[in-house]
């Protein structure tokens, strides 16, 4: 059960929603249907050029290799 980031088309609002299974996403905010999937930080992260860490910045030290 993923935790997405979402926005609503209606009213601009930004929400964080887990998601079971085939569940419809509706904003918190003023109901509406019009939803649009957000990336994630998290998803972010896993595109950029090279592996980091917290302890680094783009692979090098010994724990990104």
């Amino acid at each position: 059960m993923p935790i997405y980031e979402y926005r609503c088309e209606n009213c601009g609002e930004k929400f964080e929603k887990l998601v079971m299974g085939e569940e419809e996403i509706t904003c918190p905010k003023c109901g509406s249907k019009k939803i649009i999937k957000l990336l994630s930080l998290f998803a972010t992260q896993g595109l950029s050029s090279g592996p980091s860490c917290s302890s680094c910045s783009g692979g090098s030290c010994s724990s990104c290799r």
